[in-house]
């Protein structure tokens, strides 16, 4: 017959978050991360590093801001986008900060 602590499920690990700082180096973004969760964490600190809130951008300034950390500009300005983290109008005039 089990003991009580043989029947007892296993605890539940929390799930392990990595720095995104880890995802960078000499302040280059080495890759973009292919797990949409740790590509979300990416997106969340360069909006919040990169672009200020109430604050219109162009694409060329988009575009400069993203250069600073990776040669893929147009790549992460649409996962930015498609994340509602910058929101643009549909002529793409301008783009502003999101959520």
């Amino acid at each position: 017959m089990p003991t009580e602590q043989q029947t007892l499920a296993p605890l539940a690990r929390p799930p392990r978050t990595h720095p995104v700082e880890a995802l960078f180096s000499h302040g280059r973004l080495v890759a973009i991360p292919r797990k949409e969760a740790r590509r979300e964490q990416l997106l969340v600190h360069l909006a919040d590093t990169l672009f200020e809130r109430e604050r219109s951008y162009t694409e060329r300034e988009v575009n400069e801001a993203l250069l600073t950390v990776h040669e893929d500009c147009s790549a992460l300005r649409r996962y930015l986008v498609v994340a509602g983290l910058l929101v643009r109008p549909r002529d793409g005039s301008s783009y502003c900060r999101g959520r």
